[in-house]
């Protein structure tokens, strides 16, 4: 009842827990595990959308498309680098 003895692969399992809980600490803020291919992924097809909602929505008020590729290229920035 009182057996506080462990195993060694119990405790090498509670050591990979340990290890598994530290490094999901240091994730960006996306909801999924990413590497720099697939967050530069995230942001071509977010530049396209605001392109697509640009021509559609905002050109035709006056405001030109290079003002939306300066915004995708601020965000693809921020989402390479912290996301």
């Amino acid at each position: 009842m009182g057996d506080t003895h462990e195993t060694p692969l119990a405790s090498a399992s509670l050591e990979e827990d340990d290890t598994l809980e530290s490094a999901g600490e240091n994730h960006g803020f996306l909801p999924i595990e990413t590497n720099w291919f697939d967050r530069l992924f995230i942001s071509v097809v977010i530049w396209v959308a605001l392109s697509l909602f640009w021509f559609r929505f905002v050109e035709p008020l006056g405001l030109s498309i290079w003002i939306s590729n300066a915004i995708a290229v601020v965000l693809a920035i921020f989402i390479v680098r912290k996301g």
